[in-house]
């Protein structure tokens, strides 16, 4: 189990993740070799991760899709681990409910889409059928989430540190960037020292690189932490069908929601899906019936509730911490 100090740790590198650990130090009271002790035990445990969330249009030419795929009886967790291994699975889940299995993938190219949807999932052993949506526009993502745990005092320390992306034009992102976006992908917290090795560029260049991808919004640091160690033992994706007139109002509630890890407007079946998290069953249950009743539109709603999480933002994950490697 985490410790208080542990989570006011997190929360802070939610806020800030590329903070400092002088700055850490300082909003959370304590000394920073403490703070460093504490980041490098949570990384060698395998809870906590800081990468970089690379925007979608320099990723790929196109958005993410929604998949839940039906499987055969006793092959959810066969068909789960191969559609994991796909390379363009950000997402792989089993789940109970609407679907046996919950896949979020991002295709490097539109045109490789039908493919992956219509040949390669279907074609995997196990899977009975599928059904996708496109996601026409997130509202919010998981480096929004937060764990309200800190005081505006320790915020504004840490907002010191934080940069505030301004947008890129996608078109304009040269060879060498595009070498650092692989960097920060699998390190938010990467120093421009470090990235100047790996770069073979002086620190200083690797510095304004930096600086320059974070401000244009091209990577978007964060924490990864599976929600189930912060206390969130549930997580469901609800897929929400909703008058045209109400979907951007309805989305736009469900993106302020303490729940909302991922809310999109999607083009399917669906109008907007809402990946959320919660403490227990009760707390879905008033989500549910409390939280949605005075949303206008809705008509109807359909719910997979994860039982296994297998990969998330392309990063294997075994029994609710990162697998080893």
């Amino acid at each position: 189990m985490l410790t208080e100090p542990d989570l006011d740790l997190i929360a802070a590198l939610q806020i800030a993740p590329r903070a400092s650990v002088a700055t850490l130090a300082e909003a959370l009271d304590v000394s920073a070799s403490t703070v460093g002790r504490r980041l490098v035990r949570l990384e060698e445990q395998r809870i906590l991760r800081v990468i970089g969330q690379v925007e979608w249009t320099a990723r790929a030419r196109g958005n993410p899709r929604h998949v839940w795929v039906t499987t055969e009886p006793g092959a959810s967790g066969s068909a789960a681990k191969a559609l994991a291994r796909f390379p363009e699975v950000q997402l792989a889940a089993e789940t109970a409910g609407r679907s046996d299995v919950y896949l979020a993938v991002h295709v490097p190219d539109r045109a490789e889409a039908r493919e992956l949807l219509a040949e390669r999932i279907p074609g995997v052993p196990g899977v009975a059928g599928t059904h996708s949506e496109l996601v026409l526009r997130a509202l919010t993502r998981a480096d929004s989430w937060r764990l309200h745990r800190l005081s505006e005092d320790q915020q504004k320390i840490l907002s010191r540190e934080q940069v505030v992306p301004d947008g890129f034009d996608a078109d304009d992102v040269g060879p060498d960037e595009r070498r650092l976006i692989g960097l920060l992908a699998g390190n938010g917290r990467i120093t421009a020292a470090e990235a100047g090795r790996s770069l073979g560029l002086s620190q200083s260049t690797a510095y304004r690189m930096i600086q320059s991808t974070l401000r244009r919004g091209i990577v978007r640091p964060r924490v990864e932490v599976e929600p189930a160690q912060l206390g969130y033992e549930l997580e469901a994706v609800i897929a929400l069908t909703i008058t045209p007139g109400a979907i951007q109002a309805v989305a736009g509630e469900l993106a302020r929601h303490p729940s909302a890890r991922y809310v999109s407007i999607v083009a399917g079946t669906a109008s907007v899906i809402h990946q959320g998290v919660f403490r227990n069953e009760d707390e879905m249950a008033d989500f549910l019936t409390r939280d949605l009743a005075p949303l206008p539109g809705i008509t109807a709603l359909q719910v997979s509730v994860v039982l296994r999480m297998l990969r998330r933002y392309w990063l294997y994950r075994e029994d609710g911490r990162f697998a080893p490697g």
